[in-house]
């Protein structure tokens, strides 16, 4: 394998990413970038590597959710808040399913640049460059919109380093101690629609009872009040990315500084690719999404890339097939992963799949669809012997309406009353923890199956 440099992807061939009309000032941007201080550091991504591979063991589970892309025009932080505080409340959820650790980490703080099925996009006769998100281009629909600006990039780095400086204070300041945590999703399983939550929910309370009464509280136990709180985003804009990459001091290695997990997509994970090379020489752990066109041989091949060492917690494969695809699919990837002795975290990602158009004209995605995803990923993780390791999600902490279905029921109609995604369709705050609860269920019952077959 030739030698890697950070910039060695730009001899290779690239796809979804823009080209700049203004070399100079991309050349600019980047060397502003490059004196820039790093978002995250290597002692965090080291430490969720050894997360993510207690994951792939099956002693941790990863709960990774966000925005499909965030936006600066809907940077606030009330809406970092609001996800965050959803995805503790399905994380002490799926703790109490899976009675593991739950690793957390978000689609936050780097997730701005956007894959497109198609370059170009036509309305009303008019046809222009698509939109790659924020960090690229605008969302106007005008020919100047489209432009890719490279100044974009900075305004992307500032909003990312707020978002990390929140993250980090909400982590440790109090507001994630987990009695608080729990309060609000006792709020969520009042209504009688989530009454056959609410049995989990009292377990939940008197779990947290008996440490209260047995000393271990939030003024005792550190743990009790903060958390780990990781984030990720798809490694995309390359310019970016290498204009964040450092040698980290203490192993001589390079760092991905953009985000402490970062993912290669289903459209840009071409063996001889710009983002595989890339992703292949940083320590990071990456993420890989499997669609149903990867094949067994592409599979191997990027293994022997991004993990030649086979190191635990590397390498994440992240499926996404769609409802009723995973039995066609998953099996084979699992046998390939199974010959070649690889050690791999497996994640479902029940969002992709399951993109349809409404009645009603919008992109959606049906609350059952998703479901149905996450319980034949378990299914066939089951019925093979492995394990089943996390889940991602396209979610917000807001009361919008952008997939139908769950509890509250949003319909095609309704998708029009708070439809606020810039790209794909996420999950609102309840469809998330109604969904947490359901795979929490998921998790119980691998459990029970697993204590069974252990007392036979």
């Amino acid at each position: 394998m030739s030698e890697w440099t950070k910039s060695s992807w730009r001899a290779k061939p690239r796809i979804q990413m823009p080209e700049y009309p203004d070399q100079a000032a991309l050349e600019a941007v980047e060397a502003q970038l490059a004196r820039f201080p790093l978002l995250v550091f290597a002692g965090e991504a080291r430490r969720l590597k050894k997360h993510l591979a207690a994951a792939g063991r099956g002693e941790a589970f990863l709960l990774q959710g966000g925005d499909c892309a965030e936006s600066f025009d809907q940077f606030s932080s009330d809406a970092i808040r609001d996800t965050f505080k959803v995805m503790l409340q399905m994380a002490i959820v799926l703790t109490h399913g899976a009675k593991v650790p739950v690793i957390k980490v978000g689609r936050m703080a780097g997730q701005f640049a956007k894959p497109r099925s198609a370059p170009t996009e036509t309305v009303n006769g008019v046809e222009l460059p698509s939109y790659r998100g924020d960090i690229i281009n605008e969302l106007d629909f005008t020919a100047e919109a489209r432009i890719p600006d490279p100044e974009k990039m900075l305004r992307a780095y500032t909003q990312a380093a707020a978002t990390l400086n929140l993250i980090r204070a909400f982590s440790t300041g109090g507001y994630a101690d987990v009695h608080q945590v729990h309060a609000w999703t006792l709020g969520f399983t009042e209504s009688e629609k989530v009454e056959r939550y609410r049995e989990i929910a009292n377990r939940i309370s008197d779990t947290l009872d008996f440490m209260t009464a047995a000393g271990v509280n939030g003024d005792t136990a550190h743990t009790l009040k903060s958390v780990e709180f990781y984030t990720s985003h798809e490694s995309l804009l390359l310019e970016y990315e290498e204009a964040l990459t450092r040698v980290d001091s203490t192993t001589g290695k390079w760092l991905a500084g953009s985000g402490h997990m970062i993912w290669i997509g289903d459209r840009t994970r071409q063996p001889d690719g710009a983002h595989v090379e890339f992703a292949r020489g940083v320590q990071n752990p990456i993420g890989l999404k499997a669609g149903p066109t990867m094949t067994s041989d592409d599979l191997k091949e990027l293994m022997a890339k991004l993990n030649p060492e086979n190191e635990e917690g590397r390498l994440t494969l992240i499926a996404r097939f769609g409802a009723g695809a995973v039995g066609e699919h998953l099996p084979r990837l699992i046998k390939t992963v199974r010959e070649e002795g690889a050690n791999v975290t497996w994640v479902c990602d029940a969002m992709h799949g399951n993109t349809i158009k409404s009645s009603s004209g919008y992109k959606t995605r049906p609350f059952d669809a998703v479901l149905r995803e996450v319980r034949e990923f378990f299914a066939v993780h089951a019925a093979e012997g492995t394990v089943p390791g996390g889940v991602h999600f396209e979610m917000t902490g807001q009361d919008v309406t952008e997939c139908t279905g769950g509890v509250r029921a949003v319909s095609d109609e309704d998708l029009s009353d708070r439809y606020h995604t810039a790209c794909d369709p996420r999950l609102n705050a309840s469809q998330s923890l109604e969904l947490a609860f359901l795979v929490a269920d998921e998790l119980s019952n691998r459990r029970d199956a697993h204590r069974s077959q252990a007392a036979g």
